[in-house]
C-alpha cells in the first residue's frame, strides 16, 4: 500500500481497515489467518507464498533457529517481501516463544512468581519486550498464566504457581511489561495470553491432557488470570491442546465468545488438526471422514479462532467450506478483521520497519544494566527452605568450601526451560558466581551426573546439547566427592533437574531429585561436615529425607544467566534471600495434587492431633501436610507479627470498606524483606468454600528492629464467589481475616458483613 499513514483512534482504524478490505480477495483474507514457522534465512516456497499473500505471520522455529538473534536484518528481508512483493504490502506478525526473557534470561516464571514483586516481574517483561524488538519480532507468546497444582505437569514451571490472586497480579505486570505503555511504540510487542483454559489442570499432570471440572471451579481458580491479563490490554489469547469438560478449547465456542471477545484468538501449534484425535466432529457429531481437517478447521473458525498455527487448514479448507455455506463471510472477514486490528495497533502499518534498528540493537540486546537486573531479580526469586543453626550465610574468607554436584559448574541448564534464545556462554554458573563473590578456597568435585539413564539423556538433549553422562564410575565420582567434603569447611551441593526435566512435554512420575543425585547427597551426608543444598528446579520437589537430614536448603529455580552470581549473593550474605513459595511442595508425590486453597470436607481431622483413620488428612502410611507450605520463605532475619486489627467488626452492605491491620517487626540482626501475606476465610456459606484464599499481599522493606504497620483494604469483591448460575455473589455472615508469613502461620480477626 502507498499510503501508510495510520491516525492511532478507533475510528480511523475502522476505516483503514474498512478500505482495506475492500481491496482484498478471499484467498488474501484467508492468508492472513495463517501462521506459519520458519527459520532464517527463510527458504524459497515460504518467501513465495508470503508474495502471494498467503501468509499474516511467521514465528521462529525453536531449534537450530537465528529467528531474530543478535540484530534484525535477517528479519528485515522477510518483512520486506511482505511489504514491498505482495499485492497489497500488508506487513506480518513475526512472533517468538520469549518465556522468561528473551538473550537476557531470567528466572523462570514459577521462580519469578516466588518473588511476589510486580515491579521486578514487570521490569523482566519489559527488558524482555526490548530486546526481542530491537531483534525485530513483533509478537510474543507469552505469558503463560495457567494455574498449576499438580507439579507432575513439566510446564508448572512455566506459570506462576497455584493461587488465582498471585497468578491474577503477575499477568497484569507482564502484559504492562510487554506491551508498554503504547502498543505501537518500536519497543513494545504484542503478549499473547495462554492457554485458554484449564490446561494447567490437565489429568494426572500428563501434559496436553484433558481436564474435567465444575464450572464454578473454572470461574473462581482458573479463569481469574485470564481476566486480568484482559482486564490489562492484551492483545491476543492462545487455545490450549487440551478439552475442558470434553470441548476441545479449539473448539470452544461458548467460553471464546463470553471471555476472550475482542481479543485476537490464535491456535497453538498445530492444534486444529490435533482436534482430530480427540475423537470430536462438528458440532453434530459428524466429521468428514475423507477430508477430517476440513471439519476440524470449519469448527475451530465457528469457535472464534482467527489465526491456524502450522494447521494449515484455514488457508486451504475455508474457501469450500464457503462455498458450501457451512461457514459465512463474515466469520472469515471477523477473523481478518482481528488480524488486521492487531497490526495496526502494533503500528506496522504506519511504520513496518520501525523495529528493524540495527544501531538499537546493539545497545538494547544483553546491555550490561540488564544483567544487573537479572542478578538481582534471580536473587529475590530464590527461597530459603532451612537454615538450621544459621548455617548460612557463609563468612566469606577464610574457610574451605567443597562445591559439589553436576550442576554446580554448569551454565547450559541454568538457563532453564523456554531459553532458546539465550547463549549459555554468557551465563555463570554456580561454580564461577562464588569465584566473583567470595575469597574462600575452593574444591570441586561432580560427584554425579544428573542423571544415568542414557534414554533419559536422549530426551533432555532435544534441542540441544544440555546433558552428558561422565565416563567414570559412579562410586569413583561420589569418592572425589567425599574426598572434597573431607577436606573442607563446609559443602555446597548443587542439585536437582536438568532444563528439560521440567517445562513442555516434562511431566515427571518421580518429581524428587534423580536418585543417583540423591545418593550422592547421602553419601556427602555422612562425612559429618555442614551441608547446604542448593537446588536447580522447575517445579516443587519432594524432598522429605532432605529436610530431615540437610541443615540448610536454598531453591534457586532456574534462575537464568546470572545465576550463580545471584545464588552466591545469598550463600555469602550479599543479599538477604526474600522469595516466597507459589505454590504449595509436598512431601510424596503421592499427595499431588495439594494445594493450600482447598475446600473443607466433613471429616477434616484435627491438625495438632495424629490423623488416624476415618479423616480426610489420613493416609495409612504418612502425613497429609505438605513439606513446606504456600507462600513459605525463610530470611536470615526474623519478623513477628502483631494482633489483626479491623477498623470496623460489623459491616453492611456492597459499599462498605473493611480495613484491617497488621504490625510487623524485624526482630532479627539484619536488614530484610518480608511478603506480608492477607488470606480471607468464609467459614459458613450456601456452598463449600475453600479453607482460606489469598486475597492481598505487600513486600516490605524493614531495617533491623524497625517495625511498620501494614494495612489491607477488603471489599464485597474479595468474598464474591460463583452461584449456580456463574454469577458473582456475596454472602452475609461471619469471615476471618487471616494475615501473617506464610498460608499455614496466620493471625486473624474476624468480621460480621450483613446485606
Amino acid at each position: 500500500m502507498k499510503d501508510r499513514r495510520a491516525v492511532q483512534d478507533s475510528s480511523s482504524m475502522t476505516n483503514f481497515i474498512d478500505e482495506l478490505m475492500s481491496k482484498m480477495s478471499l484467498k488474501e483474507k484467508l492468508g492472513q489467518l495463517n501462521l506459519l514457522t520458519s527459520n532464517v534465512p527463510i527458504d524459497q516456497n515460504r518467501a513465495d507464498e508470503i508474495r502471494k499473500g498467503n501468509v499474516g505471520g511467521l514465528l521462529g522455529g525453536l531449534i537450530d533457529c537465528s529467528f531474530g538473534i543478535n540484530g534484525p536484518a535477517q528479519l528485515r528481508t522477510i518483512q520486506e517481501i511482505a511489504v514491498h512483493e505482495s499485492r497489497l504490502g500488508i506487513p506480518l506478525l513475526l512472533a517468538y516463544d520469549v518465556i522468561h526473557g528473551h538473550q537476557t534470561v531470567f528466572p523462570i516464571p514459577l521462580g519469578l512468581s516466588c518473588s511476589w514483586d510486580m515491579d521486578h516481574i514487570e521490569t523482566a517483561a519489559r527488558i524482555a519486550a526490548r530486546e526481542a524488538s530491537a531483534s525485530g519480532i513483533n509478537w510474543v507468546f507469552s505469558p503463560m498464566v495457567d494455574i498449576g497444582r499438580d507439579p507432575r505437569w513439566g510446564r508448572i514451571a512455566e506459570g506462576s504457581g497455584e493461587d488465582p490472586h498471585l497468578g491474577s497480579q503477575i499477568a497484569r505486570a507482564m502484559i504492562r511489561g510487554l506491551q508498554g505503555k503504547d502498543l505501537s511504540s518500536p519497543d513494545s510487542v504484542m503478549a499473547c495470553v495462554k492457554h485458554f483454559a484449564g490446561y494447567g489442570a490437565a489429568e494426572g499432570g500428563r501434559d496436553y491432557n484433558n481436564a474435567d471440572m465444575s464450572s464454578s471451579r473454572f470461574q473462581d481458580i482458573y479463569l481469574p488470570p485470564f481476566l486480568a491479563a484482559i482486564d490489562a490490554g492484551t492483545g491476543s489469547a492462545m487455545m490450549s491442546f487440551s478439552a475442558l469438560n470434553g470441548v476441545p478449547s479449539h473448539a470452544d465456542r461458548e467460553r471464546l465468545e463470553q471471555v476472550l471477545s475482542g481479543v485476537l484468538k490464535v491456535s497453538d501449534f498445530n492444534g486444529i488438526p490435533e482436534m482430530i484425535a480427540h475423537g470430536i466432529g462438528d458440532e453434530e457429531g459428524q466429521i468428514d471422514e475423507a477430508d477430517p481437517l476440513q471439519t476440524m478447521s470449519e469448527r475451530a473458525l465457528r469457535a472464534g479462532v482467527q489465526m491456524d498455527m502450522m494447521g494449515y487448514g484455514f488457508v486451504t479448507r475455508l474457501e469450500k467450506a464457503l462455498a458450501a455455506g457451512r461457514i459465512s463471510q463474515q466469520q472469515i472477514d471477523s477473523a481478518c478483521r482481528a488480524v488486521l486490528k492487531a497490526k495496526y495497533k502494533l503500528g506496522l502499518f504506519a511504520a513496518p520497519f520501525a523495529r528493524f534498528d540495527e544501531k538499537k540493537a546493539v545497545h538494547s540486546i544483553l546491555a550490561p544494566d540488564y544483567r544487573h537486573t537479572a542478578r538481582e531479580i534471580a536473587g529475590d526469586s530464590c527461597v530459603l527452605l532451612k537454615n538450621e543453626n544459621a548455617l548460612l550465610p557463609l563468612p566469606k574468607s577464610g574457610i574451605t568450601v567443597a562445591v559439589v554436584g553436576p550442576l554446580a559448574d554448569d551454565k547450559k541448564n541454568v538457563l532453564g526451560p523456554w531459553s532458546f534464545q539465550g547463549d549459555s556462554r554468557t551465563a555463570v554458573s554456580v561454580l564461577e558466581g562464588i569465584r566473583n563473590v567470595a575469597e574462600v578456597k575452593m574444591i570441586y568435585a561432580k560427584g554425579s551426573n544428573i542423571v544415568e539413564d542414557r534414554r533419559m539423556v536422549e530426551l533432555l538433549n532435544f534441542a540441544g546439547p544440555k546433558v552428558d553422562i561422565d565416563p567414570r564410575e559412579p562410586d569413583e565420582m561420589i569418592a572425589e566427592a567425599i574426598r572434597a567434603a573431607n577436606a573442607s569447611d563446609v559443602v555446597i551441593a548443587v542439585l536437582g533437574e536438568a532444563a528439560e526435566m521440567s517445562g513442555e512435554s516434562a511431566s515427571r512420575l518421580d518429581i524428587g531429585i534423580p536418585d543417583n543425585q540423591r545418593t550422592l547427597l547421602k553419601a556427602l551426608g555422612k562425612t559429618g561436615k555442614p551441608i547446604v543444598l542448593v537446588t536447580m528446579n522447575g517445579r516443587p520437589l519432594t524432598l522429605p529425607w532432605e529436610k530431615d537430614h540437610i541443615p540448610a536448603i536454598l531453591v534457586s529455580w532456574f534462575g537464568g544467566m546470572e545465576a550463580g552470581n545471584a545464588i552466591a549473593d545469598i550463600l555469602f550474605g550479599e543479599r538477604n534471600p526474600s522469595g516466597k513459595l507459589s505454590a504449595t511442595w509436598p512431601s510424596h508425590v503421592g499427595q499431588v495434587p495439594l494445594s493450600y486453597y482447598h475446600a473443607n470436607t466433613g471429616r477434616p481431622g484435627n491438625p495438632k492431633e495424629d490423623p488416624g483413620k476415618y479423616t480426610t488428612r489420613c493416609y495409612l502410611d504418612g502425613s497429609s501436610d505438605p513439606l513446606f507450605p504456600f507462600g513459605f520463605g525463610l530470611s536470615y532475619t526474623s519478623f513477628a507479627y502483631g494482633p489483626v486489627e479491623a477498623d470496623k467488626t460489623v459491616l453492611t452492605g456492597d459499599d462498605d470498606v473493611l480495613t484491617v491491620s497488621i504490625t510487623v517487626t524485624n526482630t532479627g540482626g539484619r536488614d530484610g524483606t518480608e511478603v506480608v501475606q492477607m488470606y480471607v476465610t468464609d467459614p459458613v456459606a450456601s456452598v463449600v468454600r475453600p479453607v482460606r484464599m489469598l486475597k492481598g499481599f505487600q513486600k516490605i522493606r524493614l531495617r533491623a528492629g524497625e517495625k511498620k504497620t501494614v494495612s489491607f483494604s477488603i471489599t464485597t469483591r474479595d468474598i464474591e464467589f460463583c452461584d449456580s448460575r456463574l454469577l458473582p455473589v456475596w454472602e452475609a455472615g461471619k469471615f476471618v481475616i487471616g494475615i501473617g508469613t506464610n498460608s499455614n502461620e496466620l493471625n486473624t480477626a474476624e468480621v460480621v458483613w450483613n446485606k
